[in-house]
């Protein structure tokens, strides 16, 4: 059955504009606690509540405040904290589910509500079902006596920084190492600085100070040109850039080139392989570069692509039990350490890789090359773009076997689907991209 609200991480959308509204947010914390009443009969459940820094995230968060306690459920509020620390929290505190009011790397004026289940896991298909059922129901208030309550918890910060730290080998830290930290003036802010420093590296700062506006703006993982000038400004060793809330990551050395999502996991994978501690294969997405790909299978190791969206990746690893994926945005999954993506820990598994393997990131990576892609974003006006690039899509793979691959893909926000080529030659990529993106504009 197709879902009515959620995507595939959660709500989001425009702040006052639906579903992003305080009537409708309020109506859907009301229809999950109802759906986790349900599911827990004769147990009051508990709800952890966290936020990043938007200035959206306080109506939201009282909205989603009232709909649990008139369904009956009590609220732990935790304040700014990044996306894996509510996932975290909501299995340290062995709490029925949490939530996360956060529109992850967009702009502040977006936000959006994403849900974990018990054990810090991310939301099932079947319980978002019932959540959106419940939503076309009436509401109907608790008795007085029945109300959920609500209270602040101390020490959410804290017990989240020890948690990072703690997924980085005892025998070792990050004495001797200059590091940029950029928390995209984002729910890193108090933490990231903190974990990096605690562990002996020194630490330069950018994208530390929210003011509710200035999430994401031309600062951390999908701004790094902030991050690639501190490194060269301060000479420092790597820079670090996290997004909005904590779950993506980006590096770049020492000279400013930029390493992303892809060579990461494979830096990761690498060093894991040398330990003998890599457990099965590495997941990647239908737009993993065909270079990780390849990079992996000389050095042994299986790989998988699952549809894009880090949940789909979580999906496969469970499904194969592997324990490493991720996508070139920087969502990195490491499972051995945290149920779900987390920003902090995942560099702190590249620092602890490069330790193993006794060099930097530029030679680590060195054996690992992109193939070159085109993509081409075609907008669509009623055409079957299916049919329309059926027989130009078959010329293309008989004449790429071997040598590269295409994706076509869908837009799921805008009448748009993507043309993605990637080839070991630039020009066989550009050339069947522009074939493939020409033959669906000709049936429009």
């Amino acid at each position: 059955m197709k879902r009515k609200y959620f995507g595939t991480d959660g709500v989001r959308g425009e702040v006052g504009q639906f579903p992003i509204t305080p009537d409708f947010v309020l109506k859907l914390g009301y229809a999950a606690g109802r759906v986790l009443v349900d599911h827990d009969k004769g147990h009051r459940p508990t709800v952890l509540i966290g936020k990043d820094t938007r200035i959206s995230g306080y109506m939201l968060e009282a909205a989603l405040q009232a709909g649990f306690t008139a369904a009956g459920v009590n609220v732990l509020l935790t304040g700014p904290l990044p996306t894996p620390g509510i996932a975290y929290l909501t299995r340290a505190l062995r709490l029925e589910a949490g939530v996360m009011i956060s529109a992850s790397h967009n702009p502040y004026h977006d936000n959006g509500i994403k849900f974990f289940a018990e054990g810090g896991r991310k939301l099932d298909d079947t319980l978002e079902l019932e959540i959106e059922a419940m939503l076309d129901e009436p509401m109907q208030t608790l008795s007085s006596a029945n109300l959920g309550r609500a209270r602040r918890i101390e020490g959410a910060a804290d017990r989240y920084i020890e948690f990072c730290k703690s997924t980085f080998p005892n025998d070792r830290d990050l004495r001797g190492l200059k590091l940029v930290v950029d928390c995209a003036n984002g729910a890193t802010y108090h933490i990231a600085p903190k974990v990096f420093h605690e562990l002996g590296a020194e630490v330069i700062v950018i994208g530390g100070d929210p003011n509710g506006f200035n999430i994401n703006d031309k600062v951390g993982a999908t701004h790094t040109n902030a991050v690639r000038a501190a490194v060269l400004e301060h000479e420092a060793d790597y820079g670090i850039a996290l997004d909005g809330d904590g779950d993506r990551l980006m590096m770049v050395d020492r000279e400013g080139r930029l390493y992303d999502g892809d060579q990461l996991v494979y830096i990761i994978a690498k060093a894991r392989r040398a330990q003998g501690e890599l457990k099965g294969g590495v997941v990647g997405t239908l737009m993993t570069n065909m270079g990780l790909e390849a990079a992996l299978a000389a050095q042994g190791v299986p790989f998988g692509r699952a549809k894009v969206g880090d949940r789909y990746v979580l999906e496969m690893l469970h499904a194969n039990g592997w324990q490493l994926g991720g996508e070139a945005s920087g969502h990195i999954l490491c499972l051995d350490k945290h149920t779900t993506g987390d920003g902090i820990v995942s560099c702190l598994q590249v620092l602890e890789a490069l330790i193993t393997l006794d060099t930097d990131l530029a030679t680590a990576a060195a054996d690992w090359k992109p193939y070159p892609q085109k993509l081409i974003n075609v907008r669509l006006s009623g055409q079957d773009w299916k049919s329309a690039s059926a027989d130009m899509l078959q010329q293309a793979e008989r004449a790429l076997a071997g040598h590269g691959r295409v994706v076509l893909r869908p837009s799921g926000t805008e009448p748009v689907v993507r043309v993605m080529v990637e080839a070991d030659e630039a020009g066989l990529a550009e050339q069947w991209a522009e074939a493939i993106a020409g033959a669906i504009r000709q049936a429009g």
